[in-house]
């Protein structure tokens, strides 16, 4: 998606509901978009909280950060870093901000956030994870698929409405693939991370019911001598 470098947003927050904050919320709002005028950016749009720095669930944040990945924006204003968050959620935050290559601007800072040696290390550390757990994700669903078809699964032969090329995601259970893997030896995760290589999004929780709810159907079927 293309983006005006120009474009911008602000969020401001006081830590309480209470109407005195109110004020303080106009005053950061009004200084904020005075700031990013000077700085040579249009803002979009202005986020609000009336809520502690240590809750990362706060409506004006979370629409904030959506509104910045569906947007692209790549500049945020706030007064202070302590405004995004504190303690653990102000570096969750900042990292998902860094994901979206997105410039956090401190009108207390007269620029852009500076980070000290140690934040810098934490958000180093976060992306590293982050990285690690998406090669482990895409790993299970490569051995997945690898164990089935040692054990003879050949989607080819047995998913349906395979070519799906409209770019939907395929909502349907495959039971039969369910059981089909089941028998095989699979484990419930195994299966669901194989049949989320081939674009089924289950989990293995899904995976167990499924398999488990087939199994009582079996059951109550009248035996055939």
């Amino acid at each position: 998606m293309k983006t005006d470098n120009n474009n911008a947003v602000i969020y401001c927050r006081v830590s309480t509901e209470k109407n005195t904050q109110e004020t303080s919320l106009t005053r950061q709002q009004e200084e904020l978009q005075k700031y990013a005028e000077q700085m040579g950016y249009r803002v979009l749009d202005t986020f609000q909280d009336q809520q502690s720095g240590y809750d990362v669930e706060r409506d004006g944040l979370l629409e904030m950060l959506d509104y910045i990945k569906e947007r692209n924006v790549k500049a945020l204003f706030v007064q202070d870093e302590t405004r995004l968050g504190r303690g653990n959620a102000r570096m969750a935050i900042l990292h998902l901000l860094q994901k979206s290559e997105t410039t956090v601007f401190s009108l207390n800072n007269a620029g852009p956030l500076t980070f000290n040696e140690m934040d810098t290390m934490l958000l180093e550390i976060l992306a590293l994870v982050e990285e690690y757990q998406r090669k482990l994700h895409n790993a299970k669903i490569k051995r997945g698929m690898r164990r089935a078809v040692e054990n003879g699964y050949r989607p080819q032969e047995n998913l349906k409405n395979r070519g799906n090329h409209d770019g939907r995601e395929r909502i349907e259970v495959p039971i039969e693939e369910i059981v089909n893997l089941r028998n095989k030896g699979l484990t419930f995760q195994e299966i669901a991370s194989t049949l989320r290589g081939l674009g089924f999004q289950v989990s293995k929780a899904t995976v167990h019911r499924r398999y488990t709810e087939y199994i009582e159907e079996l059951d109550k079927l009248p035996e055939i001598y």
